[in-house]
This record gives structure tokens, C-alpha cells and sequence, in this order.
């Protein structure tokens, strides 16, 4: 019998990849939602942390993005 998951397949950059990692990692095992690596670059996860993980990608490029400061 075949068992199957819905999910989403995201297809990103190692860098990436190791972010969400690391985001999956700090979640309580309750809450964890790789559900299986497929390579370096494409990871399946569950499908109702869609919108959560475009939240966390947002915060994290916000974090990372340089403001050339106003020079008057």
C-alpha cells in the first residue's frame, strides 16, 4: 500500500535551504514541518507553513538588506 503526503516542494539555493534548516530546528518537535529532504536543493514540507515560512523569509532578508545611509 502506498502511503502519501500532501506537501509543498520547495526548490531554492543551499544557502536557503540551510535557513530553513535552521528555522525547522528551532521549532518544538510538535511542530516541525520538513517532512523529508530530497536533495541539497529541494525540500518537502508540510503544506500549512506556507504562509509562515514567507513570513520568516521576509524578516530574514529585512535583517540582511543594507540602507545606504542619507548623506546630506
Amino acid at each position: 500500500m502506498v502511503n502519501a503526503i500532501k506537501g509543498i516542494l520547495i526548490t531554492c539555493d543551499i544557502p536557503m535551504a540551510q535557513f530553513l534548516i535552521s528555522v525547522n530546528d528551532a521549532m518544538p518537535n510538535a511542530h516541525k514541518f520538513i517532512v523529508y529532504m530530497l536533495d541539497d536543493t529541494h525540500i518537502y514540507v508540510q503544506p500549512d507553513v506556507g504562509t509562515m515560512l514567507s513570513k520568516k523569509l521576509e524578516e530574514f532578508r529585512d535583517q540582511n538588506t543594507f540602507v545606504k545611509p542619507f548623506e546630506a
